[in-house]
């Protein structure tokens, strides 16, 4: 389509952060810890998905993708998210485990951002997950060959019928196309926003297992 030569206008709205502010006292329990009570601030705040992470994945061709996924899981050992091995993330994942991934709570003003590797986690984990999530959802994990292109949505709403037709009366088994990634962290940002666009950015860095050190970053 020819260009008009029209530019859409954007509101130059300027919102000024004063939630709080993030000192290297307050991350002494270290990254994980502090991800942890990020967390529980989210929720304490009724944010909408607070567990909601963007994640950010590289295919074959250098090209970088990110989407919305779901923290499930995390510890010291990592993060735990979800989803279909063959899909665009998992085929990503098995050419280039590397990722990125943040989290957003404008309501706290506040970011994370975590860089690692993937990798999948065991088959009893995954198994023990998918037992907890609604049978619906349990269901649309067989029905869905996710990033692959449809026809139309009723070809999506007769493979959900022909698996519920399948696994009538009985427990819906995880597919075996189906399952976890953890990402084990090398580091983590952790922002807060502060006036005049003076924000606080602290980071956590670490090589292999070592210690991890403290960072203040100018925003």
């Amino acid at each position: 389509m020819a260009r008009t030569g029209v530019t859409e206008s954007i509101p130059q709205t300027r919102i000024a952060y004063l939630r709080g502010s993030l000192e290297e006292s307050d991350l002494a329990d270290g990254p994980v810890a502090t991800l942890r009570r990020w967390l529980a601030d989210a929720e304490g705040e009724k944010v909408h998905e607070p567990y909601a992470m963007t994640l950010a994945t590289v295919g074959k061709d250098g090209a970088p993708t990110t989407r919305i996924v779901l923290l499930r899981e995390f510890d010291e050992s990592g993060l735990v998210f979800f989803t279909n091995y063959e899909s665009k993330k998992g085929l990503d994942l098995a050419h280039e485990p590397r990722v990125a991934a943040s989290f957003f709570w404008p309501e706290l003003e506040r970011q994370v951002r975590v860089i690692g590797r993937a990798s999948k986690v065991s088959r009893e984990t995954t198994v023990a997950y998918f037992a907890t999530r609604p049978r619906e959802s349990q269901l649309g994990a067989w029905a869905s060959p996710q990033s692959r292109g449809l026809i139309a949505r009723g070809e999506l709403e007769s493979r959900l019928a022909e698996f519920e037709r399948k696994f009538a009366g009985q427990e819906v088994p995880a597919p075996g196309h189906w399952g976890g990634y953890r990402i084990v962290p090398v580091g983590f940002e952790f922002w807060q926003g502060r006036q005049s666009r003076l924000h606080d950015r602290l980071t956590f860095n670490r090589e292999a297992d070592g210690p991890w050190r403290l960072t203040r970053l100018a925003p």
